[in-house]
């Protein structure tokens, strides 16, 4: 399957608006740490989770992406739907497997690891609003 440059175009704005959206939340945590270090402390494994959220939000966004790309090009509504049904349920799988073990294990701090996971749907949004609000169609 050869990517379509919609797909390259889309997963590029929402990877490069997730890294920049990373490194705000690790300065957040950073200051936070300055002032409250026994609270939210700023110690590898916020490094380690949110740059493992950040890869779990951009792989999910680029499987869906290409579960659409190959929706499109077939013509069997009953097939698209069944894709794209299969593909969410896995989709949401990952998530969840990564949230448990974001929770779960003491290597990782959940916070980190899961609020990542909110970046593309924030990105898509707000490229929403902001088409809107020029008067431009989405």
């Amino acid at each position: 399957m050869i990517l379509q440059d919609a797909v390259k175009k889309e997963t590029v704005f929402i990877s490069t608006g997730s890294l920049i959206f990373l490194a705000v939340m690790l300065l957040l945590f950073f200051l936070l740490d300055r002032f409250t270090p026994l609270s939210v402390p700023f110690v590898p494994k916020v490094l380690i989770s949110g740059i493992l959220g950040y890869i779990v939000a951009v792989l999910n966004f680029f499987w869906m992406a290409l579960t659409v790309q190959k929706i499109a090009s077939t013509e069997d509504e009953g097939k698209a739907r069944s894709l794209m049904t299969v593909s969410y349920r896995n989709r949401m799988l990952l998530q969840l497997i990564w949230v448990v073990l974001a929770f779960a294990l003491p290597v990782f701090n959940g916070a980190a690891g899961l609020i990542p996971l909110f970046f593309p749907s924030i990105l898509i949004k707000c490229r929403g609003i902001l088409s809107l609000r020029k008067g431009q169609s989405v």
